[in-house]
């Protein structure tokens, strides 16, 4: 029963994750680079938030719960900062294939590489925070024997999806908003980043925060969607195969 909960728990976190990476990032090597970078940055971002939180728990005396809001912030931002780091790499490596190339354009758009990016981001920042929960999944033990939620893998399951996809979006709308330098793209893309980091701590009151996670993730997701150029005319095409 346990490698049951364990298996559909990581289809259900990382499923989507793995086959946007199949469907649209393996077949081209630029991409699976710019992927890994990607991975790369934001392990740069966890290694500032932990060096931070010692910092803090060394200069207060105590690690309790009133840390961790602070902290979760302070994650968010270290995020966002080196998102914003990764852009600007990015940018520079999009500028230097466009004058190898013959006839002076990249051959992969920043657009593309927005994306590539955020689902880099996602992964592995689901990776990291869903790997101890499926580990326990796996067993000996009954969730909630003891009164608890029974629902905690699986919610933690969507959560973790819920976040890949965020960081998907957040990807293309933040590389947007660097591009055409508009503050107001990315405050609401920190904004909503620090909103969802806050509702994670209503649980295990799952119901005010999976619902509110997943309205965030639809919105942000048509927001990627019309800023990637997207429109309903363009899936029309699509679904009648033109």
């Amino acid at each position: 029963m346990g490698a049951v909960v364990l298996l559909g728990c990581a289809a259900i976190a990382l499923g989507p994750a793995a086959a946007l990476v199949l469907l649209t990032v393996v077949a081209e090597p630029l991409l699976v680079i710019v992927l890994v970078a990607g991975a790369f940055f934001w392990l740069l971002s966890l290694l500032a938030a932990s060096l931070l939180w010692s910092v803090a728990v060394q200069l207060s005396g105590r690690e309790d719960a009133a840390l961790l809001p602070l902290g979760a912030a302070a994650a968010v931002l270290l995020q966002e900062l080196c998102r914003f780091a990764c852009f600007k790499m990015l940018k520079k490596a999009d500028e230097g294939l466009a004058t190898l190339s013959e006839d002076g354009r990249s051959p992969i758009s920043l657009r593309r590489m927005a994306y590539v990016s955020g689902l880099s981001f996602g992964i592995i920042s689901g990776v990291f925070s869903i790997t101890n929960i499926l580990a326990d999944s796996a067993g000996p033990g009954t969730v909630g024997i003891h009164g608890d939620s029974p629902y905690y893998f699986i919610t933690s399951a969507f959560l973790t999806m819920a976040l890949v996809l965020l960081h998907t979006f957040w990807g293309i709308i933040f590389f947007d908003a660097c591009e055409r330098r508009r503050a107001r793209g990315l405050g609401l893309v920190v904004g909503s980043h620090l909103l969802t980091s806050g509702l994670t701590f209503l649980n295990p009151w799952y119901e005010a925060s999976l619902g509110p996670i997943f309205i965030l993730t639809l919105c942000t997701g048509l927001w990627a969607f019309k800023t990637a150029g997207g429109s309903f005319h363009n899936i029309l095409k699509c679904l009648s195969c033109k």
